[in-house]
C-alpha cells in the first residue's frame, strides 16, 4: 500500500480595501497563510508586483521550503551518520526569471549557503559530503524543476 501525507492550508486573501478588484490598482495584494493550531503568516505578492515588503510572499517562501528540507534532512543524515551538528544557518537565495514577454516568470535556480558547525575537526569531510545527498531524499528538492545547489561551509566547534 503506497502512504500518502496530506497538507492543508488555507489562504485567506485580506486585501479588500473597500472595492474589491474593481481596478489592478485598488486592492491590495495582502492574505494570510493559515493552517489548523498554528500561528498565522502574514503574505502578500513580491513588492515588485505591488506587494507590501513587510510580508511574506510565495517566492520567498518557495526558497524558505527548499531551504527548510534541505536543513531538515541534512540533520537527520548527520544524526544517522555520526556527525555532531551544533550550529546551522543558511542564507538561502532563489532567482526568478520573468519571461521575455513580461506576463510571467519562474524560479529559475536555488542556492543554499548553509554554515554549519561540528564538534570534531575529524567530521569536517563528512559533514560537507553529506550536502550532496540531500536532493535524493528531500522532498521539496525532488519536487521542484529547476536547479538547487550548495555551497557549505563547515566550521569546527571551539573546546
Amino acid at each position: 500500500m503506497t502512504q500518502t501525507h496530506a497538507y492543508d492550508v488555507t489562504v485567506e486573501w485580506t486585501g479588500d480595501l473597500g472595492t474589491g478588484t474593481d481596478g489592478y490598482r485598488s486592492f491590495s495584494r495582502d492574505h494570510e497563510l493559515l493552517g489548523e493550531g498554528k500561528t498565522a503568516i502574514a503574505a502578500s505578492s513580491d513588492p515588485a508586483f505591488r506587494g507590501d515588503p513587510a510580508r511574506w510572499n510565495p517566492e520567498e517562501l518557495l526558497v524558505a521550503s527548499v531551504a527548510q528540507c534541505h536543513m531538515l534532512w541534512y540533520l537527520h543524515l548527520c544524526a544517522t551518520g555520526g556527525v555532531v551538528v551544533t550550529g546551522y544557518e543558511d542564507h538561502a537565495h532563489g532567482v526568478m526569471t520573468m519571461d521575455e514577454a513580461g506576463g510571467g516568470g519562474q524560479i529559475t535556480e536555488v542556492v543554499l549557503h548553509p554554515e554549519v558547525t561540528v564538534t570534531d575537526a575529524s567530521m569536517v569531510e563528512k559533514a560537507t559530503a553529506l550536502h550532496g545527498e540531500i536532493h535524493a531524499v528531500c522532498f521539496i528538492a525532488r519536487s521542484v524543476n529547476f536547479p538547487i545547489t550548495h555551497r557549505p561551509t563547515i566550521r569546527v566547534h571551539p573546546n
